[in-house]
């Protein structure tokens, strides 16, 4: 089922009301996993429902034991390739929150609000307020701002195009572009809308998340709202710590540009004067081209790039061919779009991969 067909969503939305009476057992989520809260038979909680794993994260942390928070996407899952069933639906039209992302990562949300009959749920938007960055959907530099600081401009880009491929930069790049076009197609229906969606991986931005988040559950039980307050509060604090985490890291590194699989980390990269270099555009769906490969490539040689980067929740044979086209490692650098059942396994939350993604990040920076 392809979400934006007009058609499918039709007979998505009928089917809600028939759902929405059945008791279906929703598949495992991260919430399902990661919740500690213990309802309570006489209270009345929040029901919560968030898109994806940082929304989770963000959420819980500010709501406490006040409400039952639940992820729409399971865990392990791809967000960019997720849509909702009508049971999913039919959850969110039940519930007394919704809290989403926004900036275009939930290409869904506007055709599933427009479809709620509930005008007493609280729809959070978490990215209201934040100074988006534009998007480079064809996988070019993105964050150039930074770059612009650090001696890492669009000249230095088309410096990088001019260079003269390899036959085997090429012989790679080739053969990559015509093993993924049936890929590239579907990348491409991943429309975030010209605006770049990750700002949950700028710990700074991330605690005007958890700010929105928590005046939306304060409408939602403003008997609660001091509470609310406190909890998150404790958790900006935290934030704020790793805030400091990654000023000391990258204050003194020798380098500060690095390779990514897709464009997730420019709020990250402009936070802390970096560059993110990525292989592909805000999708990790997105396959890149023949010349984003070999453009890549050549960047890598010439900056002696010693790392690339790829993600836990997408295949990592694109940052593993240019890795061994230059002589490079691949690494993880995770944009937390979703936790794997390894993560919640070990226990670990969004500081924590965020504190592993520092340390991938202070080695790569100084090699």
């Amino acid at each position: 089922m392809k979400f934006s067909k007009k058609s499918a969503m039709g007979l998505l939305f009928s089917l809600t009301l028939i759902v929405a009476g059945c008791g279906q057992t929703k598949p495992a989520s991260d919430s399902d996993a990661a919740s500690t809260s213990t309802p309570a038979a006489t209270e009345k909680k929040l029901n919560v429902q968030v898109s994806f794993y940082p929304m989770y994260e963000f959420t819980k942390n500010v709501a406490g034991d006040l409400a039952d928070v639940h992820t729409l996407v399971p865990a392990g899952m791809e967000p960019h390739d997720w849509e909702p069933t009508p049971q999913d639906i039919a959850s969110i039209e039940t519930a007394d929150v919704l809290v989403y992302n926004g900036a275009g990562m939930e290409s869904w949300i506007d055709q599933v609000k427009d479809s709620l009959s509930n005008d007493k749920l609280v729809q959070v938007e978490a990215s209201k307020g934040i100074d988006l960055l534009e998007g480079l959907e064809d996988g070019h530099h993105h964050g150039e701002s930074s770059a612009d600081e650090h001696d890492h401009d669009h000249a230095d880009e088309a410096t990088t195009e001019e260079h003269d491929h390899e036959h085997g930069e090429e012989a790679a790049a080739e053969e990559h572009d015509h093993e993924h076009d049936a890929g590239t197609e579907e990348g491409h229906s991943h429309d975030h809308g010209g605006l770049d969606p990750h700002v949950w991986l700028s710990p700074v931005l991330a605690v005007q998340e958890v700010r929105n988040i928590e005046a939306g559950l304060a409408q939602a039980a403003p008997e609660h709202a001091e509470q609310f307050k406190q909890n998150a509060d404790a958790y900006i604090a935290k934030l704020e710590t790793l805030d400091q985490e990654f000023k000391e890291a990258v204050t003194d590194s020798k380098r500060k540009d690095f390779i990514t699989q897709h464009a997730a980390f420019g709020y990250l990269a402009q936070q802390y004067g970096l560059q993110q270099v990525p292989i592909a555009g805000l999708s990790p769906e997105q396959e890149p081209s023949a010349a984003q490969m070999a453009s890549v490539i050549d960047f890598a040689k010439e900056h002696q790039v010693k790392t690339i980067f790829f993600e836990t929740l997408v295949s990592s044979k694109v940052s593993e061919t240019i890795a061994s086209e230059v002589g490079a490692k691949t690494a993880v650098l995770n944009p937390i779009e979703g936790l794997t059942e390894e993560e919640i396994a070990a226990g670990l939350d969004y500081i924590g991969v965020m504190e592993q993604n520092l340390e991938a990040l202070k080695l790569a920076l100084n090699e």
